[in-house]
């Protein structure tokens, strides 16, 4: 099965309990923290216990928000090779949840950059966790 084959049918099957369990959210995980489009409620959905009222949905929108940023990443990487990628997995075998521990590590290092937008706050711990090796034909932006 192709990555981008398995990456959406694990996509989907996330949406899907998503929206399945969105009405159990807990008052510590608030429609806010859901809309805020914010680096730091990324990481509170991110960090939620699946065990907790609203965890499994908190973590669902987690996975889902990293899994979709990661292949909009590879497309548009793929699209413009000039542009470079911004980051390279250590190993592509790598697990969703490793990714989403190590950023949620990542956070509270760096909460400076908890008011940033989600995406920038993920594509910059990306970055900064796995960067991609310098080639002398490849510039990185």
């Amino acid at each position: 099965m192709s990555q981008s084959r398995a990456s959406a049918r694990i996509l989907g099957s996330i949406l899907g309990a998503t929206l399945a369990l969105v009405g159990q959210a807990s008052a510590q995980i608030s429609e806010q923290t859901f809309s805020s489009g914010r680096t730091g409620d990324l990481a509170k959905l991110c960090a939620a216990s699946e065990a907790s009222p609203g965890g499994e949905v908190a973590r669902a929108w987690c996975n889902a928000f990293i899994i979709a940023t990661g292949q909009y990443h590879g497309s548009v990487a793929a699209a413009n090779p000039s542009i470079g990628q911004i980051y390279c997995l250590p190993d592509p075998r790598m697990t969703l949840d490793q990714v989403r521990t190590a950023f949620v590590g990542w956070i509270q290092s760096n909460t400076q950059y908890a008011d940033t937008r989600a995406v920038d706050g993920l594509m910059r711990f990306a970055g900064t966790t796995w960067p991609c090796p310098m080639t002398s034909s490849a510039t990185r932006h």
